[in-house]
């Protein structure tokens, strides 16, 4: 597939791919934001529990995190678990609460030597205490690391965090401290969990599903979307280098009119 990838400031090739494509370095997206979805069905496919789909999915966190930091990717957020997932079977809602756990106390030592970042996005009502204590521990020790972030949303809904921002805006009118006229689109961006991150430049969503699942709606307005057939845990390498390249062959408006298209 993909054998020769160049950085945003360097070159770096990567091996074990069956096709060679140049990344020119200004088009590598600094944000990309992935629905991870899929495990369940892999599993039911070779017969087994949906937690193994699960394991085998945090594999692919691995592989992936690994490939956009090395192509200067600045934020991978990955939607882990939302906040309607609650409503899952407990058995499978427990494994997924140590998911976090099990990733973060295998890879932290690379993800530390490989300049990562953890953050996490979500609340943290009703997570476990094993869990924010690993995602805690995660961040304390990469705090200092300047590489990719690796963004993890946990507990996250879109719609709960924009009421949320919107009732903070409503409190701060109510004191006199805001105005009407103080509200614009910032306000509201700078009141979100991904305050001080760019918004995605590129959103994956495996499985086949084409929705976004209550997936960061407000910052996904500008977004080039991308949906696979390819499952979560069939999700590789080469799958991710295959969407950058779709993306990089898109024209990005923003609403307006680019070049030639203006006449």
């Amino acid at each position: 597939m993909f054998n020769k990838l160049l950085k945003r400031n360097t070159d770096v090739v990567i091996e074990n791919h069956d096709r060679s494509v140049l990344i020119p370095n200004e088009e590598v997206p600094a944000h990309i934001a992935i629905i991870m979805d899929g495990n369940g069905r892999w599993a039911k496919k070779r017969a087994l529990p949906r937690v193994a789909g699960h394991h085998e999915g945090m594999k692919t966190v691995r592989k992936v995190t690994k490939l956009a930091n090395e192509l200067g990717v600045s934020v991978l957020t990955l939607y882990a678990f939302s906040t309607e997932n609650w409503k899952r079977p407990k058995i499978e809602v427990d494994f997924l609460m140590r998911l976090p756990e099990e990733f973060l106390t295998t890879f932290l030592p690379e993800l530390v030597e490989e300049n990562v970042r953890v953050e996490m996005m979500g609340y943290h009502e009703n997570l476990p205490k094993h869990t924010l204590k690993a995602i805690q521990k995660a961040k304390e020790a990469t705090k200092n690391n300047t590489g990719l972030i690796l963004n993890f949303a946990l507990n996250y809904g879109s719609r709960a965090e924009i009421v949320d921002a919107v009732k903070d805006i409503a409190a701060q009118v109510a004191k006199g401290t805001l105005t009407l006229d103080d509200i614009n689109e910032d306000l509201i961006t700078g009141g979100l969990m991904t305050k001080g991150l760019p918004e995605p430049d590129l959103l994956i969503r495996t499985s086949g599903e084409v929705r976004l699942s209550n997936f960061m709606l407000w910052q996904l307005a500008y977004t080039e979307f991308w949906f696979t057939e390819t499952l979560w845990p069939d999700f590789n390498e080469d799958s991710l280098l295959e969407a950058i390249q779709i993306y990089q062959n898109r024209n990005r408006r923003y609403g307006g009119l680019k070049g030639d298209e203006v006449k």
